[in-house]
């Protein structure tokens, strides 16, 4: 018999990571980028500057991606979503009477 050899994946179950941001956050940059282009392209045609346009548009965009690497930063692959979620759970259950725990035969 012969020996085989076989390169391992070891990036298998890893979630994708581009350039520091982390699984999520990849998509939300992307539609940030499309959503200011899709913006540049209405203020354009409605008449601005372009100079005018292009100011907007790359700050705003300076401002996204920087909103966009602090979430990923600060929240990881999955921690915005336990963090919205943290938000939802009460705090206490208030009852007003007794009704609801008495057994009923």
């Amino acid at each position: 018999m012969s020996n085989s050899v076989y390169q391992i994946n070891k990036g298998i179950n890893q979630s994708i990571q581009f350039k520091g941001l982390k699984a999520q956050y990849i998509w939300y940059l992307g539609g940030g980028v499309i959503v200011l282009m899709i913006l540049f392209a209405i203020m354009y045609i409605a008449g601005l500057p372009s100079l005018i346009c292009i100011a907007i548009i790359g700050i705003s965009g300076t401002l996204w991606v920087l909103k966009i690497y602090k979430m990923s930063q600060q929240y990881g692959e999955h921690g915005m979503m336990k963090a919205l979620a943290k938000r939802q759970v009460l705090k206490a259950v208030k009852s007003q009477s007794r009704k609801v725990f008495i057994m009923r035969k």
